[in-house]
């Protein structure tokens, strides 16, 4: 029992100084460090609060105008769209609300693009890339990055268009939203003639609807259109399956009433039977032409009529010629009326921003923060430097205490090493030289004994050599751990290692692959000496986060045996320790020593 209490005793009081040496002058870092935090958060806190009340008086108007804005958008009413976006971006500060200035810009690029003038859309999209990192709802980055590919691709620079298209793809969006971006790459390669990329796309699209609970009709219209996409791929391949597709998306969009869908549906089968069926092919452009005429889509208009001209001859030749020509006029003129529409409203916007005394005093009133903050910034700039002397202080302290840890380890290594010198070494090599010079070395019977003298001799200075020998900590390391393990087998004492294999060696750290090896060293040799046993097993477990790595065997236990095996396990504990494991063994066992430790990764 006095054993045991003594082991305790000296186990706690080594719990006590790691505490003292270790944790405390880290708690002390961290309490500083916890100090320095809270003035900076007070200061983040009263510098949001300044921006917040800067802001105040236009959160709620902005939310409104956006509101209202995307009320007129559902409505196809793009111009009564585009001046609630446009105040709403004039009031948006860039440095706080990132997310309104984003989404308001690009909603009026995407009216902008709506009506052709895609050099003003572009512009207007890449005011908003400065602040997309910046911005956590992954919706609105996605869809800038949407419409800068559109734009792209409505002026013929594909290969840009595919990038952003890609870069709009990694946000995280629904199964429908990923197909409509899908979808528009695989128009992409279309318009490149790269019919076979574009099929294996739409075929991945085609295979099962993809769901929109929201509006299940919109999923089928866009079902149908994959479907027709997919089709007009097969016929430039030369596929056969390419009409049974036309007519499926030609059912779908009937069934849905999808006059956008029947447009390009007859178109392609108007297509289709350009060459074998000319009278068909005329009657498929017509019926496109006229589902264009019921959405009134000028541009729909011109894509039919320019297929109907292909499929007219005669007077029918030249009067869809003439509709051509007009309905190409009248685009044109429309996107100069809405790009001079669009102006006026930036100019008549600039000019209310300019008479504006609201904005007029929130600038007197930042004015006064801007001195506020100067003036804070001079007391944080004292509090930061006050606090970095601290911790510069306590940074050399510990550095300090650490070179003396350091020396302590090297005088008890040096110290542990003289004992065994002495203890183990030092008898055999004087009882040697004893029976050398006592008796007669010519008989076979003391040549022998003197031989097997030397040999444990030599061999006691192998295993002292090797235990302070340096440790190979690189790729290399696994084998050479596993060599001294089996050092320790013999013909009466088998080892046993279980997940081995599992511990990811190489990415352990030096230092820990260090006392792995020398902790499981010195229970193997304290094992071999007191313990008697015929079996050990070491196994390597990984949990959570951490390595756990047991050792038993079936040898005397710990409690009937000397107090030399419970002092070596102390040195054991101290090696955990320096990587902040924990050590469990039971020193109570009656049936084989039983040790655990546990360390992080």
């Amino acid at each position: 029992m006095e054993d045991l209490k003594l082991f305790l005793n000296f186990r706690n009081n080594m719990k006590r100084k790691f505490f003292l040496l270790y944790i405390k002058p880290k708690l002390q870092v961290k309490i500083l460090l916890l100090l320095f935090g809270i003035i900076l958060l007070m200061q983040s806190c009263e510098n949001k609060a300044e921006k917040k009340s800067e802001r105040i008086n236009h959160g709620s108007t902005i939310t409104k105008l956006m509101d209202k804005a995307a009320v007129f958008y559902d409505k196809s009413e793009f111009d009564i769209s585009y001046i609630y976006y446009h105040k709403a971006y004039r009031l948006c500060d860039p440095k706080i609300d990132y997310e309104n200035y984003v989404s308001s810009l690009s909603s009026m690029a995407d009216i902008q693009a709506t009506f052709g003038d895609y050099i003003t859309s572009e512009a207007l999209l890449t005011k908003t890339l400065p602040y997309l990192k910046k911005v956590k709802n992954p919706r609105i980055a996605r869809n800038v990055y949407s419409y800068i590919a559109v734009n792209y691709y409505n002026t013929y620079d594909y290969d840009k268009s595919l990038i952003y298209h890609q870069k709009a793809l990694k946000f995280p969006a629904t199964p429908f939203k990923k197909a409509i971006i899908v979808g528009d790459v695989a128009l992409l390669y279309i318009q490149q003639k790269k019919y076979n990329e574009a099929a294996i796309l739409l075929e991945l699209l085609t295979v099962k609807k993809v769901p929109y609970k929201r509006e299940p009709e919109v999923a089928e219209k866009l079902h149908a259109y994959n479907l027709n996409q997919l089709a007009y791929s097969y016929f430039n391949l030369g596929n056969s399956k390419c009409l049974a597709l036309y007519l499926t998306a030609l059912k779908i969009n009937i069934k849905t009433k999808s006059h956008f869908g029947l447009v390009q549906n007859y178109k392609y089968l108007s297509i289709f039977y350009e060459k074998t069926n000319p009278k068909l092919a005329h009657d498929y452009a017509k019926k496109s032409y006229e589902h264009a005429c019921i959405i009134n889509s000028a541009t729909n208009k011109a894509n039919s009529l320019a297929q109907l001209i292909k499929t007219s001859e005669g007077n029918e030749l030249k009067k869809y010629s003439l509709k051509y020509i007009k309905i190409i006029d009248s685009i044109t003129i429309g996107r100069r009326k809405s790009k001079n529409q669009f102006a006026q409203i930036k100019y008549d916007s600039k000019r209310d921003k300019a008479e504006n005394l609201q904005l007029r005093s929130l600038q007197t009133e930042n004015n006064l923060q801007l001195e506020k903050q100067k003036n804070q910034t001079l007391i944080l700039s004292l509090l930061i430097i006050c606090s970095l002397g601290g911790i510069t202080f306590l940074y050399f302290n510990l550095k300090s205490k650490g070179r003396n840890q350091k020396k302590e380890a090297i005088y008890k290594s040096e110290t542990r090493i003289s004992k065994k010198l002495q203890d183990e070494l030092a008898d055999d090599v004087y009882q040697t030289l004893a029976f050398a010079g006592n008796y007669d070395l010519e008989l076979t019977k003391n040549k022998n004994q003197l031989l097997n003298n030397l040999d444990r001799i030599y061999s006691q200075t192998r295993n002292i050599s090797k235990e302070n020998s340096n440790i190979i900590t690189n790729e290399n390391y696994a084998i050479a751990l596993k060599e001294m393990i089996s050092e320790y087998k013999s013909s009466k004492q088998n080892i046993l290692t279980i997940g081995f294999d599992n511990i990811i060696w190489n990415k352990m750290e030096k230092n820990k692959k260090i006392i792995v090896y020398r902790v499981l060293q010195e229970i193997l040799v304290n094992i071999k000496k007191h313990s008697d046993a015929s079996l050990i097993m070491i196994a390597f477990k990984i949990i959570g986060k951490k390595i756990t790595i047991d050792c038993m065997d079936n040898g005397h236990g710990l409690q009937n045996n000397n107090l030399i095996f419970k002092k070596d396990l102390q040195n054991v504990e101290n090696r955990i320790n320096t990587i902040n494991g924990t050590i469990i063994f039971d020193i109570n066992s009656q049936n084989g020593f039983k040790l655990s430790f546990t360390f992080s990764q």
